[in-house]
Protein backbone atom coordinates (compact mmCIF):
# COMPACT_ATOMS: atom_id res chain seq x y z
CA UNK A 1 0.00 0.00 0.00
CA UNK A 2 1.58 3.23 -0.67
CA UNK A 3 1.76 6.40 1.67
CA UNK A 4 0.00 9.06 1.51
CA UNK A 5 3.60 11.14 0.85
CA UNK A 6 3.64 9.15 -2.60
CA UNK A 7 0.68 11.09 -3.71
CA UNK A 8 1.58 14.58 -3.13
CA UNK A 9 2.85 16.36 -6.04
CA UNK A 10 6.27 17.94 -4.65
CA UNK A 11 5.45 20.92 -7.76
CA UNK A 12 2.28 22.46 -5.89
CA UNK A 13 4.28 24.64 -4.00
CA UNK A 14 6.31 25.99 -6.86
CA UNK A 15 2.80 26.71 -8.29
CA UNK A 16 1.47 28.74 -5.78
CA UNK A 17 4.23 30.74 -5.60
CA UNK A 18 4.29 31.21 -9.13
CA UNK A 19 0.64 32.43 -9.13
CA UNK A 20 1.37 35.37 -6.37
CA UNK A 21 4.25 36.76 -8.53
CA UNK A 22 2.15 36.50 -11.00
CA UNK A 23 -0.69 38.53 -9.29
CA UNK A 24 1.66 41.03 -7.86
CA UNK A 25 3.34 41.95 -11.38
CA UNK A 26 -0.20 42.56 -12.11
CA UNK A 27 -1.16 44.68 -9.85
CA UNK A 28 1.98 46.41 -10.48
CA UNK A 29 1.12 46.85 -14.08
CA UNK A 30 -2.18 48.40 -12.83
CA UNK A 31 -0.88 50.96 -10.29
CA UNK A 32 1.95 52.01 -13.16
CA UNK A 33 -1.25 52.40 -15.90
CA UNK A 34 -3.23 54.44 -12.99
CA UNK A 35 -0.35 56.93 -12.21
CA UNK A 36 0.22 57.47 -16.18
CA UNK A 37 -3.66 57.79 -16.61
CA UNK A 38 -3.42 60.30 -13.66
CA UNK A 39 -0.39 62.18 -15.34
CA UNK A 40 -2.21 62.27 -18.49
CA UNK A 41 -5.59 63.43 -16.68
CA UNK A 42 -3.46 66.61 -14.78
CA UNK A 43 -1.78 67.82 -18.26
CA UNK A 44 -5.29 67.75 -20.25
CA UNK A 45 -6.32 69.96 -17.40
CA UNK A 46 -3.61 72.21 -17.29
CA UNK A 47 -3.65 72.52 -21.26
CA UNK A 48 -7.56 73.91 -20.55
CA UNK A 49 -8.21 77.84 -21.59
CA UNK A 50 -9.53 80.11 -18.87
CA UNK A 51 -13.16 80.14 -20.20
CA UNK A 52 -13.41 75.96 -20.26
CA UNK A 53 -12.18 76.00 -16.91
CA UNK A 54 -14.70 78.49 -15.76
CA UNK A 55 -17.56 76.28 -17.30
CA UNK A 56 -16.48 73.13 -15.33
CA UNK A 57 -16.33 75.75 -12.08
CA UNK A 58 -12.48 75.51 -11.77
CA UNK A 59 -9.75 78.36 -11.31
CA UNK A 60 -6.45 78.34 -13.02
CA UNK A 61 -4.89 78.40 -9.13
CA UNK A 62 -6.62 75.06 -8.81
CA UNK A 63 -5.31 73.25 -11.81
CA UNK A 64 -1.88 75.08 -10.89
CA UNK A 65 -2.00 72.87 -7.47
CA UNK A 66 -3.25 69.93 -9.03
CA UNK A 67 -0.47 69.42 -11.72
CA UNK A 68 1.79 70.47 -9.16
CA UNK A 69 1.26 67.44 -6.77
CA UNK A 70 3.66 64.37 -7.92
CA UNK A 71 2.37 61.54 -10.02
CA UNK A 72 1.54 59.15 -7.29
CA UNK A 73 -0.13 61.46 -5.65
CA UNK A 74 -4.01 59.86 -6.08
CA UNK A 75 -7.29 62.34 -5.10
CA UNK A 76 -8.95 59.18 -3.96
CA UNK A 77 -6.40 56.76 -3.11
CA UNK A 78 -8.01 53.15 -1.89
CA UNK A 79 -6.86 52.10 1.11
Amino acid sequence: MKSHAEFVQPCVRSTTAHYSFGRSLHAVWQQLTRWHALYRQRQQLAALSDEMLKDIGLSRADIETETSRPFWDEPFRRC
